[in-house]
């Protein structure tokens, strides 16, 4: 099994990665969703973690359609975490409709190579979670962060266990939404994944 904790600052990183995280997604302001980390904070982690680190690419907070400058910061994002030997990035690009914009996605997805792409929790406002599911795959990202369309995880079980069942094993599926270290291990027993995602994972 693998716990991706969820921090927002280098020491909340070394604890997790003391307390058995196996992977650390790595973001500011998360109050809003989460940000993209600073150079410095990237580095850090990078240099004094023994376990991956995979960061988020976002630009602002509030919704998942940006602007073309917008894109040219994730893009640069993109390259400085390259630069530094970061395994792992993660994003999520929404048409104004709320579908995948899978042609923005898959762009950033090829200028991230080769570094792994998870897709996060913007997956979750899709109207067609199926629909949503074959364009995050076409992107060629590896992994959906997603808590079923749910608020949690908990709720959520039965849609995450469709997502699974229909991805047959194209693209890997993190559950995330309100999982601890507390309810990880009956989770882990009721969704069909070996990722799982959350705050207070370890």
């Amino acid at each position: 099994m693998i716990k991706e904790a969820c921090i927002e600052c280098f020491q909340e990183a070394v604890t997790a990665e003391k307390r058995g995280a196996d992977r650390i997604e790595l973001c500011e302001n998360l109050g809003v969703g989460g940000t993209t980390s600073s150079f410095g904070t990237l580095k850090l982690c990078r240099e004094k973690l023994n376990i991956p680190v995979f960061a988020m690419i976002r630009p602002r907070g509030g919704n998942f359609v940006y602007s073309g400058n917008e894109l040219e910061i994730m893009e640069a994002d993109i390259k400085i975490c390259k630069k530094l030997g970061i395994p792992g990035i993660v994003l999520g690009i929404l048409t104004p409709d709320n579908k995948i914009n899978v042609e923005q996605t898959r762009n950033l997805v090829e200028l991230a190579r080769p570094m792994q792409v998870t897709f996060h929790k913007a997956f979750d406002q899709a109207p067609d979670y199926l629909e949503a599911l074959e364009d995050v795959i076409s992107t060629g990202a590896e992994r959906i962060l997603t808590s079923g369309t749910k608020k949690t995880a908990t709720a959520g079980i039965d849609i995450l266990n469709h997502i699974i069942d229909h991805a047959r094993g194209r693209i890997k599926i993190i559950a995330a939404g309100k999982i601890t270290s507390e309810n990880l291990e009956i989770l882990s027993q009721q969704i069909r994944t070996n990722e799982f995602h959350g705050k207070k994972i370890v």
